[in-house]
């Protein structure tokens, strides 16, 4: 039997797009003579949907985009997708919907399974609007007993009952898994460890695109009884690849760097923010550091060069090699720079506002401050949005003025710590033909808002404390006093276990 794993990318609430990008894909397997070709979970809906599921009226919607699949792919071959439709038990204030895989076959909607296991931790909600399903027993196909799986199925290891050993004690000989699971660093290897637990041939199908702060990486694949791949889709884009049962293991694919996983998870991750919402161009505050430096690399590479501008805006305190710097950064990327002088509004500032500011922190965040007027004002001139240069050193510590440089509708870097920011520019520089300018990477950090500033922190040191407190969801005085600034951030793209988000839910009012 020949199956299609078929990653698609699509859209929330897109449906007729979703269907059409279903489609694409189907006619893609059928011309390499698919029998089944299977899709990611919720393909139809987009994922992950949240509160609109609340909508009945969405629902509905959806069912209709379902069955208008089933009626388009009616002459085959047979499909599996992901989809939500009701049927759970509904209750006051819930939905009561189904998180399903559905068979169209003959113009038909079948259920073959529903999660049974629904995640609720970090970025998971899925409690809030989908109930259990129940067991449903695998199907023959093509001479094969298929059980169906979704996503955390698989993931089963703590749960009270077992999805796939339910289904092998029911005689299934392949198990199918649909998943829209995130990209996290190092997630791979456990889609793999948990794929291989029930040692039985699996195909394993990912979503693939970013929406909002979730990044889902596709790189789906088909793994034999005794854990050994026989395919592998590529990571973070569309794909569809054909397999036959039985098939000979593929040779051990090599190993990419982590820093260049993680480069194509933040390109798609601002690629799709930007091209899904229609946002059309991206500006940032190009200073001559190392975080604007990487984020300026990495816009230009998501939505081109002629869609990013840099802004400089050095002050009385700026060091003139950080703009000579941006200057020359962005000459080599080929996208847009401008130079504003803060100096003027700088000093009619201090005459306004006089002694409110002193020479304190008051002083410094005036100017913080101001650059974010400049920026604010070309967006408002120019369209597109703010990008965000936050670390997430930077974000645990607090340090970051509120208004001005915590500013952004997304944030590329807001889930990197300082030294994976160094050693992400490390990466381009070596592997991405970008030559970052020396200064930029040599220097010691500085926020340049007074004279010979320099961070105040040893970041090698302290960045990996405080990511361990985030992952572990503690807090230790810094972030906690800064709790209520993380509040005021955009969208932070997500590719660490825990980052500062919808995954994270602490309380700014606390003793």
């Amino acid at each position: 039997m020949k199956i299609a794993l078929a990653q698609v990318n699509s859209i929330i609430g897109d449906l007729e797009g979703n269907v059409e990008r279903c489609l694409a894909a189907v006619e893609a397997a059928r011309a390499q003579g698919a029998d089944l070709v299977v899709l990611p979970e919720m393909t139809i809906p987009g994922y992950p949907p949240r509160d609109i599921l609340f909508d009945g009226s969405f629902i509905t919607a959806v069912e209709a985009a379902t069955t208008d699949l089933a009626h388009q792919v009616a002459e085959g071959p047979l499909v599996v997708v992901g989809t939500a439709m009701p049927g759970g038990m509904v209750a006051p204030e819930h939905p009561g919907l189904l998180n399903a895989a559905v068979m169209l076959h003959a113009g038909e909607v079948t259920l073959v399974a529903a999660k049974r296991l629904l995640p609720t931790y970090d970025v998971f909600y899925e409690a809030r609007w989908f109930t259990p399903g129940a067991v449903l027993p695998p199907l023959d196909l093509g001479g094969r007993r298929m059980g169906f799986l979704v996503c955390e199925d698989l993931w089963d290891e703590g749960y009270a009952f077992h999805p796939p050993a339910d289904l092998l004690a029911a005689g299934a000989d392949l198990l199918i898994c649909i998943a829209a699971s995130p990209f996290r660093k190092g997630i791979l290897a456990q889609r793999f460890y948990h794929a291989h637990r029930p040692h039985c041939p699996l195909v394993y199908v990912n979503l693939t695109g970013a929406n909002d702060e979730i990044i889902f990486d596709g790189r789906s694949f088909v793994l034999d009884g005794d854990g050994r791949l026989l395919a592998q889709l590529p990571g973070f884009e569309p794909a569809v690849q054909v397999i036959e049962f039985p098939s000979a293991p593929l040779s051990a694919p090599p190993t990419p760097a982590p820093e260049a996983i993680l480069f194509q998870a933040l390109v798609l991750g601002i690629r799709d923010f930007v091209t899904k919402n229609r946002l059309g161009r991206v500006t940032l505050g190009l200073s001559g550091g190392v975080d604007s430096a990487v984020v300026a690399v990495l816009a230009a590479e998501a939505v081109g060069a002629a869609n990013v501008t840099g802004l400089a805006i050095p002050s009385r305190y700026t060091d003139p090699r950080s703009t000579e710097c941006a200057h020359e950064l962005a000459t080599t990327l080929g996208i847009g720079f401008e130079v504003v002088d803060l100096e003027p509004l700088h000093a009619a500032v201090e005459t306004a506002l006089n002694d409110w500011l002193g020479t304190g922190v008051g002083a410094e965040n005036a100017q913080a401050r101001l650059r974010m007027l400049v920026l604010m004002a070309y967006v408002n001139r120019y369209g597109g949005i703010l990008l965000n240069t936050s670390n997430k050193t930077e974000l645990a510590l607090g340090y970051g003025t509120l208004y001005a440089d915590l500013a952004g509708t997304l944030s590329p870097l807001g889930d990197l710590t300082k030294p994976e920011v160094y050693a992400l520019a490390t990466w381009i520089q070596e592997n991405r033909g970008v030559p970052i300018p020396a200064f930029i990477l040599e220097r010691p950090p500085s926020a340049e808002l007074k004279p010979d500033q320099v961070d105040p922190f040893d970041y090698p040191k302290i960045a990996p404390l405080l990511e361990q407190l985030v992952l572990e969801n503690r807090s230790n005085a810094a972030l906690r006093r800064s709790e209520h600034k993380r509040w005021h951030m955009g969208v932070i793209l997500k590719v660490s276990d825990k980052a500062f988000g919808t995954g994270r839910l602490i309380p700014i009012t606390r003793r």
